[in-house]
């Protein structure tokens, strides 16, 4: 296609996850009431750290920054996904889906760092649980989170500036939110720079702290193979097998998005791959780290009795 043959597009319109007129209310329901969910689990896991002097540990510490951070991945699409449902335009500024796909690559490279740093505590609690205190300090814990914060940022920004600064020739996004390979596909020139930095950027971010993750995980386990006690054992995998069930399913849908040619961008499923990354898992992110966790659950039930007082 000619790259000059295209009209300067104000905004883009979003297919959603179904054509169908017949499934917008329905799907409109459903993702209301997911969001409703998310926001509330993580809300409450925020306030148990927040007012239970007893989970003032990094692990927690984490958890909290964990919460806090699905509360805004999730609320980076859904929100315009629910307005879209009951609308017949489905349209998004050129600005706003810059600003739309800016926070979600934030937020979503922000949460890959976020789960490699309580792969780490989980480490140094098990591996080295005599210098747990030293080594996780108060410190070393807010550097973990400031620098995950700041790489997410940084990788961010440079996916979102380069995508924008493509020329399109179509406005019709076969996606329900502003992500980067869909975007690309409108694209009139050639967009072999962007994938690259996808590959060699994003996979920095995404499989180096998968790496981390898994040599965290092969320590842990080399260590608790050494523990004589079964109880003992079986608490720790325990301990690690909801941060287990977290990284699974954040990761194995992320990955297969992102990291695999452009020929195969725009695919039905990739909306319902999507769909995991961005939505399913923050809202059973509270779920698996409060039903499998007594000291999150004694928590919640004290804030929940005094709220009733009230």
């Amino acid at each position: 296609m000619d790259m000059y043959n295209h009209t300067i597009i104000s905004e883009f319109i979003l297919v959603g996850l179904s054509d169908s007129q017949e499934l917008q209310l329905f799907l409109f329901v459903v993702f209301l009431y997911i969001y409703i969910i998310t926001v509330s689990g993580n809300v409450y896991l925020i306030l148990a750290y927040r007012f239970s002097p007893n989970l003032h540990t990094p692990m927690y510490f984490y958890l909290a920054n964990f919460s806090f951070l699905d509360i805004c991945y999730i609320t980076g699409t859904v929100p315009k996904m629910l307005s879209n449902f009951l609308s017949e335009e489905k349209t998004i500024s050129v600005y706003g889906c810059a600003i739309q796909m800016y926070c979600v690559w934030l937020f979503g490279g922000t949460e890959c760092y976020i789960l490699a740093a309580m792969a780490y505590d989980r480490y140094n609690a098990i591996c080295h649980p005599l210098l747990y205190k030293v080594i996780m300090n108060n410190e070393t814990c807010t550097l973990l989170i400031i620098g995950s914060w700041i790489i997410g940022a940084a990788n961010s920004l440079i996916h979102t500036v380069l995508t924008f600064s493509l020329t399109f020739c179509s406005n019709k996004i076969n996606h329900f939110f502003c992500d980067v390979p869909p975007v690309l596909e409108l694209s009139c020139t050639s967009t072999w720079i962007n994938e690259l930095v996808i590959f060699l950027i994003g996979g920095c971010v995404v499989i180096g702290s998968f790496i981390w993750i898994m040599i965290s995980y092969i320590k842990i386990i080399l260590t608790v193979v050494k523990v004589h006690s079964r109880s003992g054992g079986s608490k720790t995998f325990s301990t690690c097998t909801s941060h287990l069930i977290v990284v699974t399913i954040f990761y194995g849908s992320g990955i297969f998005m992102y990291f695999r040619p452009k020929s195969s961008y725009g695919m039905d499923q990739d909306r319902l791959i999507s769909v995991m990354y961005t939505v399913i898992a923050p809202m059973l992110n509270p779920m698996v780290y409060s039903l499998r966790n007594s000291e999150v659950k004694l928590a919640m039930k004290r804030i929940w009795s005094q709220l009733i007082k009230l």
